[in-house]
Order: structure tokens, then C-alpha cells, then sequence
């Protein structure tokens, strides 16, 4: 499932077709995806103009000029490809439409977007834009790691008692918003913090030290263009390349690259997910 680094790319590829654009035509082709569509949406969109493109945690936030926001979630397979950009900035011609193409928008300056979702895990709603952080999917979500209230005394706060794994403990989203396992575990890596280490162990040096990991890992990997592992493609249809970059993730039996560090990175099941480590320099 894309986590924050994707979706951010993703949105960044969406901005320069739709914001400040008007939604010409929009064209919602199902009922219902992970959840049903609200009422009248295509109807709704249909003449706004999306004021802003916005990120919160995994989500994509649209603006409108009508007053709402669209809540758009990439699910597992979701994607969203702009095509016909009058701008230059995207190559592809408006394509046939495919089978799993369930919403598209038309766009009065003449790019068109597509979401994709074969798998229809993805979700699409509508909400009052001054009454968002109600939404049951936002008002849960904990600080953006990327954002200014993401500090070190914040964290330490938050996960000091806890006696979780701090694995667990970073992935959710009450106390971080949008982080995932690919990048939970390659920031444990970088401070050398064992995944299954309960957090309430860990000293404060070590749990603040995380902060400033997390942001730079988070940040690598939007300037690679997020991870493509199986199904992630950018707004303009290319893959991202940080898989090239992963230190642990998904090297179960490699070489630990830890300058001077002669350990093999290992897997272990927690809550359901592979974490990956080095459990010689990983403590």
C-alpha cells in the first residue's frame, strides 16, 4: 500500500493539471469502491474548481471552489495517471478507457485525470471543507512527520510509557500519521534500534534521535520518487526508485551495508507485517 512518500509524489503530480483548474466533466463509472461513493458526486465535482492540493497522512485532500474537499485514498492498487496536459509537463495521450478506470476528471484545461483501481481497495469522498477535521478518517490521525508540531520533545511524550514495540508504536497513525512499514524500518535501521524493542526501553537520546531520521528517510524517498513495488506509479505514469535505496527492507539474507558491521539483515513477523533488520547492529 503507498505510504506517505508515494502519495506525496503523487499529489505533487497532480497539482500542476488541477490546481486552479476547473473539473469540466467528472465521471464516476461504479458505485462504490472500498466504500460507497457519496451521492451525487460527479455532479458535485462537475463545474468546482479545485482550489489546492493538499496531503494528510495517506490521503490526497482537493479543495474546491464549492465549499467541500474530495478525500481521495490510493488503496492497494490505486492509481492516478494525468494525461493530455495542455501545460507540457506530462507526455501521454488521452488513452482508451480501461476496465478498472472508476473515476475520471475532465478538466477544462484540457488534462485529463484517471483513477485506476483494479483491486478497488482505494476510496473517494466528500466532505465540508471547514468541518474536515471531523472526517472519521482525519480526526483520529497524530502530527505529520514532516510538519512542525513532529518534534523530538513531542515524541518522547507520546512514546515514553508506551510498551509497545517501537515498531508498532511509530506505525500508528494516533501518533504519527503516515507512516508505513517500508519506512519504519528503514529508520530503525538508521538509528540502530531493534523493531520489536518496546518503546518505553528506550532512552530518551534514542527515542528524540528518531525524529530527525524520520524526516530524512521520508525525504530521500519523496525526492526518489517513492518505492514501486508492485503496483505504485507516479501521477505522469513512472515508477519510483527508493527500492534502490533500501538498506533493509525486503534484503532478508543480504549483507548488512553498515560500514564495518559484518551482519545479515533478518525478517521477523509483527502484528502481521515483515520487519526487517540487522540484529548485529540493531539493538
Amino acid at each position: 500500500m503507498p505510504e506517505l512518500p508515494e502519495v506525496e509524489t503523487v499529489r505533487r503530480g497532480l497539482a500542476p493539471a488541477m490546481e486552479g483548474a476547473v473539473i469540466a466533466k467528472a465521471s464516476v463509472n461504479r458505485p462504490d469502491l472500498r466504500w460507497p461513493f457519496p451521492e451525487r458526486m460527479a455532479e458535485r465535482l462537475t463545474g468546482a474548481t479545485v482550489l489546492q492540493l493538499r496531503r494528510r497522512s495517506k490521503y490526497i485532500l482537493a479543495d474546491l471552489s464549492t465549499g467541500e474537499t474530495l478525500l481521495i485514498h490510493l488503496g492497494m492498487s490505486g492509481r492516478m495517471l494525468v494525461t493530455g496536459d495542455p501545460l507540457g509537463q506530462f507526455v501521454h495521450d488521452h488513452q482508451p478507457a480501461q476496465k478498472h478506470d472508476h473515476v475520471v476528471f475532465d478538466m477544462e484545461n484540457g488534462a485529463r485525470i484517471t483513477f485506476n483501481d483494479p483491486r478497488r481497495f482505494g476510496a473517494m469522498d466528500l466532505m465540508e471543507t471547514a468541518r474536515q477535521a471531523e472526517h472519521p478518517l482525519l480526526t483520529v490521525l497524530g502530527p505529520e512527520p514532516l510538519g512542525n508540531t513532529f518534534d523530538e520533545s513531542y515524541l518522547y511524550e507520546r512514546l515514553k510509557d508506551r510498551k509497545t514495540p517501537i515498531k508498532s508504536a511509530l506505525l500508528d497513525q494516533k501518533n504519527v500519521a503516515g507512516l508505513g512499514n517500508i519506512y519504519v524500518c528503514e529508520a530503525l535501521y538508521r538509528c540502530r534500534i531493534h523493531p520489536a524493542r518496546k518503546a518505553a526501553n528506550l532512552s530518551k537520546a534514542r527515542i528524540t534521535g528518531l525524529v530527525p531520521v524520520i524526516r530524512d528517510v521520508l525525504t530521500d524517498a519523496i525526492a526518489a520518487g517513492g518505492s514501486s513495488l508492485k503496483d505504485f506509479r507516479q501521477a505522469d505514469g513512472e515508477l519510483g526508485y527508493f527500492q534502490y535505496s533500501f538498506d533493509v527492507y525486503g534484503r532478508e539474507g543480504d549483507p548488512c551495508r553498515r560500514a564495518g558491521c559484518d551482519g545479515t539483515i533478518a525478517r521477523i513477523v509483527q502484528s502481521g507485517r515483515s520487519s526487517f533488520y540487522c540484529p548485529q547492529c540493531q539493538r
